[in-house]
């Protein structure tokens, strides 16, 4: 729309039962690819029932890190929005909130179990 911004916030949250690999470093390998469009079919979703719903354009795995444990792996994503004075601004608290409520308190991503205290919103 006319006068939008493409605007951009970090999404970043562990999974405990996606074993890290080597391979997810990388980010034109099979893994990461196919990792990347699993975590894509279930992030699109919950965005698109949230708040910024009608701004959200996508989110895009960036970075696959090691976590704690050997199961454990951080997601580091960068999500995009179009911002546009007509509307509601972008609030991280609130859209925290709504993942939270949405991955059953921050436990469950699809078939991924998540760290309850890892999901990070930054805009």
């Amino acid at each position: 729309s006319p006068g939008a911004i493409t605007e951009h916030f970090t999404l970043n949250f562990t999974t405990t039962n996606l074993m890290f690999t080597t391979d997810l470093q990388t980010p034109n390998s099979l893994k990461f690819r196919s990792t990347e469009k699993i975590m894509k079919h279930y992030l699109d979703p919950l965005f698109k029932r949230s708040s910024i719903s009608p701004a959200y354009t996508g989110c895009k795995a960036m970075r696959f890190r090691s976590g704690r444990d050997r199961d454990d792996t951080k997601v580091d994503a960068v999500c995009s929005y179009k911002d546009n004075a007509s509307l509601a601004r972008f609030d991280r608290e609130k859209l925290y909130q709504e993942l939270s409520t949405m991955t059953n308190n921050v436990t469950k991503l699809g078939h991924y179990s998540l760290d309850r205290s890892s999901l990070y919103v930054d805009g």
